[in-house]
């Protein structure tokens, strides 16, 4: 047994020929924030302390959806949610339609430790945030000129767009148009695992492009995006409303409990057996320290490391 982690930065349609210039910094921040949720397993940080500093930094990073890089609802405006989930203690914590908190995955975590509640949204939850004093900034600070750029695509092709989504072609195009900002866009989350077997996991995004004002994807829903116990800590990415409707973190859970599967063999069963073709992504870590990083999409930003030495950084599934 030893400690382990995994993080992702979003699965969907990622194409293979995206540009280096686009691509290398996403590896990059994911090799750097790894490295810090490793440093962090190895001065004995709680797992929960980790996957909340994890996602904070990623919430951070503008090049995925989440925090300071979320998209846009059908009104040009940002609505972020999270969820965090200790897997001894059940305890969990979700939030959900913030646009002025900078970390909602800390918000998330002060729903669980200081209210008797599980789920904040909206105006109670922004009026929470400011009173535990967490960081806030103006909408405008989330707003960024490439989601823009993206929502205005959306809306010309009269649709949402999930996670990596890619452009409509033109009649008088041969190739779509890729923007800076197209190809950085991914729900971000960690799972971690420290050498007692304690498992947490957290998850953290700003939705769909050219959602509805006021639509709740499957990051805060607990066993859908988010969801740790003590067989498995796990974290979704994809489409928010089939994650949803196959309950898919705590499906992984319960195949584990219920079927006697190994968290990889779990895993994989319900990303490839049970969701929907294109929906889904997840990580996942046991209390033994066995990681799964399983998609059914194009690709997934993914990164894991584990006591033992071995650690990986991969976006499409031949790597």
């Amino acid at each position: 047994m030893g400690w382990a982690i995994a993080l992702h930065g979003g699965a969907g349609d990622i194409p293979l020929n995206i540009p280096v210039e686009r691509r290398q910094p996403r590896e990059a921040a994911l090799r750097r924030i790894i490295e810090i949720g490793v440093s962090k397993l190895n001065a004995k940080f709680s797992p929960l302390d980790v996957v909340e500093l994890v996602v904070r930094e990623l919430e951070n990073c503008p090049y995925f959806n989440a925090g300071k890089g979320s998209v846009l609802t059908t009104n040009g405006t940002v609505e972020m949610e999270a969820c965090i989930m200790d897997g001894n203690t059940k305890r969990c914590g979700a939030v959900s339609g913030v646009t002025t908190v900078v970390n909602p995955i800390s918000l998330a975590r002060q729903i669980m430790e200081k209210t008797p509640h599980i789920y904040l949204a909206f105006d109670g939850a922004e009026a929470f945030a400011r009173e535990q004093g967490l960081e806030t900034m103006d909408k405008s600070h989330f707003i960024t000129p490439e989601n823009i750029e993206r929502l205005k695509q959306a809306k010309e092709a009269n649709r949402v767009q999930q996670d990596y989504t890619q452009p409509i072609k033109t009649e008088d195009q041969k190739e779509p148009p890729l923007p800076d900002g197209l190809s950085k866009l991914g729900t971000v989350g960690c799972v971690a695992v420290d050498n007692l077997g304690n498992l947490a996991a957290a998850t953290s995004t700003g939705g769909l492009v050219n959602t509805m004002v006021g639509r709740i994807g499957d990051t805060p829903v607990i066993g859908a995006g988010t969801y740790a116990n003590k067989f498995c800590a796990v974290s979704a990415t994809g489409r928010g409303e089939a994650i949803i409707r196959e309950t898919v973190a705590r499906d992984v859970a319960a195949v584990m409990e219920y079927k006697g599967l190994s968290l990889k063999e779990a895993a994989a069963y319900i990303v490839h057996e049970v969701a929907p073709k294109g929906t889904t992504g997840l990580v996942a870590v046991s209390p033994t320290g066995e990681v799964a990083m399983p998609f059914n999409a194009t690709g997934m930003f993914r990164a894991c490391a584990t006591e033992d030495g071995f650690s990986e950084i991969a976006i499409w599934h031949s790597e």
